[in-house]
């Protein structure tokens, strides 16, 4: 979970570093392709909030059916841990990038 935490924090970094090459040059703004690709990255992010949410869904539905009887014994027959769910600690990461045009 760390390296994927990680690896959100370096995509939202890239994201926001686009965004202020962007900001400098206004031609780009009015550019077809650079509203389809602000249309796909309000998309992408849409689905990785999505994707996030189903995750943690299910880690909770794990961790509670695994301290459930009987699924209690066997998961400590064979030593099912409690997974982790997926949670960002630096509240800079927590913030979606804004995309102005």
């Amino acid at each position: 979970m760390q390296k994927l935490n990680h690896a959100e924090g370096e995509l939202t970094g890239a994201l926001n570093r686009l965004m202020v090459v962007v900001e400098q040059y206004p031609d780009l703004k009015a550019n077809q392709n650079m509203l389809a690709l602000q249309e796909e990255l309000t998309s992408t992010e849409n689905k990785v909030a999505f994707s996030r949410q189903a995750y943690n869904d299910s880690v909770m539905d794990y961790n509670t059916s695994r301290e459930v009887f009987p699924s209690n014994i066997v998961s400590g027959m064979f030593n099912f841990g409690e997974a982790t769910l997926f949670e960002i600690e630096n509240e800079s990461e927590r913030q979606t990038p804004k995309v102005t045009f």
